[in-house]
């Protein structure tokens, strides 16, 4: 028993990988690929999409939205588990990136629920708005540039239908969120997003430890 969430160390996350992890083709082959171009790092560990696929299937999300794709574990993760007739916006400004990902949702067969839009996010999220689709998405992930967290949260908010879910990655950024001798841009973006989904009415919302933390904030 614990009273806190204990601290995974090597053989503990292989042991979580070997007895839980189901990573159907084409993931490997995506996540061996990312792991030998510059930036390999930005990709979510197969353990995290997993649980993004969980958390489609658990909300019966038809619509979906995500806020930085590189090169497509997790978009590709969220596409298979909706349903045949679903559909995932993502949002990216680099088309080499986003290139790898093309490649391997045709493999999926999930191309047809992918809808890649090449521009700032938040150009593609204020045009989803103004074309009257707010209230209109069930899910939603972010993980993309952390000085923008701020805009994307309200934006994927207004975009969210009640009850939807967003997910928000990196939240706990290596650690350096509890670091007061940290103040780089990105971790002050990230404390001042978490500071303000903790006490944000709007939402019901829970952190979840797994990889560099991942906030869950359900629509009220």
């Amino acid at each position: 028993m614990s009273t806190r969430t204990l601290s995974v160390d090597a053989p503990l996350y292989d042991y979580i990988l070997k007895t839980w992890l189901r990573e159907p083709d084409p993931l490997p082959a995506l996540r061996e690929e990312t792991a030998r171009i510059p930036g390999a790092g930005m990709q979510i560990s197969p353990e995290q999409g997993q649980f993004l696929g969980l958390l489609v299937e658990l909300t019966g999300a038809r619509r979906a939205i995500e806020v930085g794709t590189f090169t497509g574990y997790s978009s590709l993760s969220i596409a298979r588990a909706l349903p045949p007739d679903g559909s995932l916006i993502c949002c990216d400004v680099r088309e080499d990136w986003t290139g790898v990902a093309r490649r391997y949702w045709q493999e999926a067969g999930v191309a047809d629920r992918i809808d890649l839009r090449l521009a700032p996010a938040a150009e593609t999220l204020d045009a989803l708005i103004a074309d009257g689709q707010a209230g209109s998405f069930d899910f939603a992930f972010i993980d993309a540039d952390k000085g923008n967290y701020g805009l994307y949260y309200e934006r994927c908010l207004e975009l969210l239908r009640t009850g939807g879910l967003m997910a928000i990655d990196n939240v706990l950024w290596d650690g350096a969120v509890a670091n007061s001798l940290d103040q780089s841009a990105d971790t002050r973006a990230i404390r001042e997003l978490n500071e303000t989904m903790g006490a944000d009415p709007r939402i019901s919302v829970a952190l979840v430890p797994i990889g560099d933390g991942l906030t869950l904030a359900r629509k009220s």
